[in-house]
């Protein structure tokens, strides 16, 4: 009896056993599955052999073969992308559509998880990730994926949002940046279903952004002044935009839309409903975006003949401006994969790229109150482009630097120090190369000029980085040609002032022990 008793446990030690490896064996094999599909997902669009369209056509019908059994794994990949990889909205949202036309309530339980994300989103105050969700949400409406009119009515739901009392500015400042930002991908499909809804959204839109308060814009300005560029705030400069793009019915010319190549496809698909979204209360922990200008360095007289860099209301400036931003946010803490990201761009060959990629980066370099990444990161990034394109990116930093350096008297305190800072760095990696002969003028200035305190700044920061001598001597000749009777005549606070530049120290203390001063 005993015997048989131990047997008996043996078996069942030994079933156990096997089921134990059983559930680890299923268990692995889940994740392997799922590892495969979030890969096929998140790189579909990536350079390939075959058109994007095949890939899309492809691995549409795998994910209808898997989601009997991954359905839940496969949408919430798919609402990562939404958000992580949102230069690549159209593709995924041409992907939906395809699995909505194959599979309806696959495209309903999709919809539903999404709009309980961007709840959420818009709750906790991750608002970047809520404005993805929202253009997402548009362009499915192209894909005939959801229904014109729900989407007009969440659009309706935000823009209300500015007849709330006692709220501060930037929060109704957000939501009409979320509609007015997703506009470009479904303006025109709005314009042809419901023009009449959406010119009404449009002119309560432009009765809020009439009236807006605009205190904090002289705290924001790169420059005190308006020329050449007018210093615009970056809702009336988007608001320009839109109604730039309005005049010209809608059309754009950026926005990849791999969908038209399956409109027989989708538009024989059942739409759905977006369930009804109500802003959630103003909450004083929440955080909301400050306000910020758009910097503007450059026009289309400055870029070489041949491509045609969008004018400044031109939709196109924006889109182009944001995909590099989105660029430099997934990659500003790799250097070299950010530089070979932006100099990558799916549209270079029309328009002059290299100048948009300095622009947008100096932008962001004298974004007050305070840059979005740290310093060194523009600084090294800039010589990782120099490296990748050593013709041409080189040249274009450089007549960037002197248009920056002209404008200087002009420039905000804070951007002034931080473009000496980029610079100093910049040159200790070139050996020191500069036309410093264009600066000569500079020796002669007041000392409160910004021009002579930028060229006295300089080479402090230089020096501190290892910075040879040839610099400082060749600086030195040019403040020997200042007539000593210059700087006899010069008040006490004024020589004081010159006498913290290197490059004069020493010649006002000779001067200071002549006989000439003693006299």
């Amino acid at each position: 009896m005993e015997r048989r008793r131990r047997h008996t446990d043996s078996f069942s030690e030994d079933e156990d056993d096997d089921r134990g490896r059983k559930r680890r064996r299923i268990a692995t094999d889940d994740v392997d599955i799922e590892d495969r599909l979030e890969s096929l997902i998140t790189r579909v669009g990536e350079k390939s052999t075959s058109s994007l369209e095949s890939n899309l056509e492809g691995l549409a019908s795998v994910l209808e073969t898997d989601i009997p059994n991954y359905k839940h794994q496969i949408m919430k990949i798919l609402c990562q992308c939404v958000v992580k990889l949102p230069e690549k909205l159209t593709v995924y949202t041409t992907l939906v559509g395809l699995l909505n036309a194959k599979n309806y309530n696959c495209g309903g339980e999709f919809v539903e998880m999404l709009m309980r994300n961007l709840k959420e989103a818009l709750k906790v105050g991750e608002f970047e990730n809520a404005r993805m969700m929202v253009r997402f949400l548009a362009d499915l409406v192209n894909c005939h994926v959801l229904v014109a009119t729900s989407l007009l009515q969440m659009f309706d739901s935000f823009v209300e949002v500015t007849l709330e009392d006692n709220i501060p500015q930037v929060r109704s400042d957000i939501y009409i940046y979320l509609v007015l930002s997703a506009l470009p991908w479904v303006g025109r499909e709005l314009f042809e279903k419901k023009e009449m809804e959406l010119n009404n959204m449009l002119i309560t839109i432009d009765n809020y952004l009439s009236k807006r308060q605009k205190i904090h814009l002289p705290a924001l300005r790169v420059w005190t002044t308006d020329g050449p560029h007018l210093q615009e705030e970056y809702l009336d400069c988007l608001w320009a935009q839109i109604k730039n793009l309005r005049s010209n019915k809608w059309l754009e010319k950026q926005i990849v839309r791999p969908y038209l190549a399956f409109d027989s496809v989708l538009c024989d698909a059942l739409q759905h409903t977006l369930p009804q979204i109500i802003p959630p209360s103003h909450n004083k922990s929440v955080c909301y975006p400050l306000p910020r200008v758009v910097f503007r360095l450059f026009d289309y007289t400055d870029v070489p003949q041949g491509t045609v860099l969008p004018g400044s209301h031109a939709i196109e400036r924006y889109l182009i401006e944001e995909q590099l931003d989105r660029i430099i946010h997934t990659n500003y803490t790799e250097r070299k994969e950010c530089a070979m990201s932006l100099l990558g761009y799916p549209a270079k060959n029309k328009i002059p790229l290299n100048y948009m990629i300095v622009e947008v980066m100096f932008g962001q370099l004298f974004s007050l109150p305070r840059a979005p990444y740290i310093d060194l990161f523009y600084g090294s990034t800039f010589i990782e482009l120099c490296k990748l394109q050593p013709t041409t990116m080189p040249e274009v930093l450089a007549q960037a630097s002197e248009m920056l350096f002209e404008r200087i008297d002009s420039m905000h305190s804070i951007c002034v120090e931080r473009f000496v800072q980029w610079f100093a760095y910049h040159l200790s990696n070139f050996q020191y190369k500069w036309s410093w002969d264009d600066w000569e003028e500079c020796v002669s200035m007041d000392a409160n000029a910004p021009k002579f305190k930028s060229s006295s700044v300089a080479p402090h920061h230089i020096r501190r980085q290892d910075a040879t001598q040839k610099i400082i001597k060749r600086i030195e000749d040019m403040a020997d040609n200042i007539p000593l009777k210059q700087i006899y005549n010069e008040a006490p606070t004024t020589r004081r002032l010159r006498s913290r530049n290197p490059f004069y120290s020493a010649k006002i203390e000779n001067f200071l022990a002549t006989e000439e001063w003693q006299k």
